[in-house]
């Protein structure tokens, strides 16, 4: 029997017993945060749902939620904003990943010692992602890279990318590509920043010209790009969907709503807006019971295309939210916000800075970002759903027969 088939109280016996071990030889008050992140690691405590020896113990995932609260009252810090893609790389080089990558990669990545971004979509190719152009040729042992990525989130704070490229441009578009891991520093690599509506250049475009990866950097076997960039994308949906989170205790955009409504005077509260407020509330609250649900139910692997549920219903509700937030603020709203170009030096989508009136911008890209609103109900349609797939005239042709724009 594996420990992921033995009863939850004797997997949650197991992590109590290495966490007791953890914190009693770390305190996370005496040590800096990257040692203690570094000995959660070593502990199998990283990732509980991954191999021993590559940060977990072979456990349920939803244990992590479990660690990550005993961390964090032992006096651990959360998880640095700019190391948000961990959630998604992590689990691809755990699922497609040789030893060498997984032993090269997973632990400076746990620990914040190196960050990583995503190299996905291209000018001509977002929602069509397997209609990438990105060409990669095999030199040797390296692949030389050539082609332009953009909408890049963090680029600018990265030391690797996750890089997928045409390998096989005679192949139908899923079945040419391959998935690589792209150091940001190489030569030929360059990041350039795209201010978006919060004066913000959290997003960036970049090019490779004549840049070198090595094979022995390549996630899965090569043509295998789609399915392996599948696994980024369903942890990426499920990441973002969780924003919502599902602790009571802190709803995430809806308290901020509540917290202007209760501080405007009674005379400008109507009986519309506050039942328009109190529908917010309930959207809120199916959403983190639905996170809740899934992380109860979650046992082990990588999520499937019932994450694309939240993804689609938090997009759409942050959108909601904030403008009705707005909305109360009347004319303040346009107001008191800086649009002064910047880079930020994390994921800034929580509004912390810019309160309010940057998150009711921002929002806007949570409809975007992980797939598109659109996209997100096809998949929910034809995947969870069962209904039938949209034509597509290119499925089996080679993509260099395609036409593109």
């Amino acid at each position: 029997m594996t420990l992921l088939e033995t009863s939850t109280d004797d997997q949650l016996a197991v992590v109590e017993a290495a966490l007791d071990e953890l914190l009693s030889a770390f305190d996370p008050k005496k040590v800096d945060d990257r040692t203690f992140r570094g000995a959660r690691f070593d502990h199998g405590l990283a990732w509980v749902n991954f191999p021993k020896g590559h940060g977990g113990l072979g456990l349920r995932p939803n244990l992590n939620r479990l660690i990550e609260e005993r961390c964090r009252k032992a006096g651990a810090k959360a998880q640095d904003p700019a190391t948000f893609f961990i959630a998604l790389a992590g689990p691809t080089i755990v699922t497609h990943g040789s030893e060498e990558v997984k032993t090269r990669f997973l632990r400076p990545m746990y620990t914040g010692e190196e960050k990583w971004c995503q190299l996905f979509s291209e000018p001509g190719s977002g929602s069509d992602f397997a209609g990438l152009g990105t060409k990669a040729v095999r030199d040797g042992d390296e692949w030389v890279m050539n082609g332009q990525k953009v909408w890049n989130t963090l680029a600018h704070l990265a030391d690797w990318g996750m890089l997928v490229a045409r390998t096989d441009p005679e192949q139908p578009k899923h079945k040419g590509m391959t998935y690589f891991a792209l150091d940001m520093h190489a030569p030929g690599v360059e990041v350039r920043p795209l201010r978006q509506i919060t004066g913000e250049a959290e997003f960036n475009e970049v090019y490779m010209t004549d840049a070198r990866v090595p094979d022995a950097y390549r996630i899965g076997d090569v043509g295998e790009g789609w399915r392996v960039a599948l696994t980024t994308l369903m942890n990426e949906r499920t990441a973002i969907g969780g924003g919502g989170g599902n602790n009571p205790k802190r709803k995430g955009p809806i308290d901020e709503a509540i917290k202007i409504w209760r501080e405007l005077p009674s005379d400008q509260q109507s009986a519309a807006q506050l039942d328009r407020l109190m529908q917010l509330y309930c959207n809120s609250e199916v959403l983190r019971m639905t996170n809740a649900r899934a992380s109860q139910l979650a046992r082990a692997g990588n999520p499937g295309p019932e994450g694309s549920i939240a993804k689609l219903m938090l997009a759409e509700f942050n959108k909601k939210v904030t403008e009705f937030s707005v909305e109360l603020m009347g004319a303040e709203g346009m107001i008191g916000y800086d649009f002064t170009f910047r880079r930020p030096e994390q994921v800034s989508v929580d509004g912390a800075e810019g309160g309010v009136r940057h998150s009711f911008l921002r929002a806007r890209a949570n409809s975007i970002e992980g797939g598109t609103s659109e996209i997100m109900r096809n998949i929910l349609g034809e995947q969870v759903l069962g209904l039938p797939g949209e034509p597509r005239a290119d499925k089996d042709q080679p993509w260099s027969k395609v036409p593109r724009n």
